[in-house]
């Protein structure tokens, strides 16, 4: 019957699968607030491609020290070596022979990391970004936006609001301090869903008055 193409040697792959199989060109983002499990769902993917035996490089800013001056390291502990880097420009000086590149805390690097991103999955290489898609202040953070349009894929991960349990998409920050980067955990950040984030922010405006 027409459309019916079930065969004893027919066999089907998942999604997963043939991108950890076949060399093919992609922009990967994962994105979302703090806590929400970004770096641990760019570590699983990159360990199942080093698994499907593929040549994995993995880049970090290289003013992200909080767990490791080396490692990318989750908020679960769990962590993966990787290669520090000032400038998105020095990915390329080590990409001839790689298959899938994974690239933590993208917001802090510099807007060049879209046309990085753009050159390597032309040619054929699996791009893997994980970032915060906001600051502090709700504003679209460095260059993760660009990102986000340009991906073949868009992963919006969030973590559970500390006020209400609802689901999180911001990163309050909770101390003093109007600098858009500033390193932090939980002594820095909480995260919280929209309606708690107006309200802390409204808050955090009363109290400075």
């Amino acid at each position: 019957m027409q459309g019916h193409y079930t065969s004893k040697y027919m066999v089907l792959f998942s999604e997963d699968h043939t991108q950890e199989t076949k060399r093919r060109g992609r922009i990967e983002v994962i994105c979302g607030s703090m806590f929400s499990g970004k770096t641990e769902e760019l570590i699983r993917r990159l360990r199942r491609a080093k698994f499907a035996k593929q040549r994995v490089e993995i880049f970090k800013p290289a003013l992200d020290t909080r767990y490791s001056a080396e490692d990318v390291v989750s908020h679960n502990s769990n962590s993966i070596s990787s290669t520090p880097i000032d400038s998105s420009s020095s990915i390329l000086l080590f990409t001839s022979e790689i298959d899938v590149v994974g690239i933590d805390e993208a917001q802090f690097f510099d807007n060049n990391l879209i046309d990085v991103c753009n050159q390597l999955a032309n040619n054929g290489i699996r791009i893997i970004v994980a970032g915060l898609d906001m600051d502090f202040k709700g504003v679209p953070f460095g260059p993760m936006p660009s990102l986000c349009a340009i991906a073949d894929e868009v992963s919006k991960v969030h973590a559970i609001c500390v006020k209400c349990g609802q689901l999180a998409s911001f990163s309050h920050r909770t101390v003093k301090n109007d600098k858009q980067v500033l390193l932090g955990e939980t002594t820095e950040y909480e995260p919280l869903c929209r309606v708690c984030y107006l309200e802390a922010v409204a808050k955090d405006k009363e109290y400075v008055q």
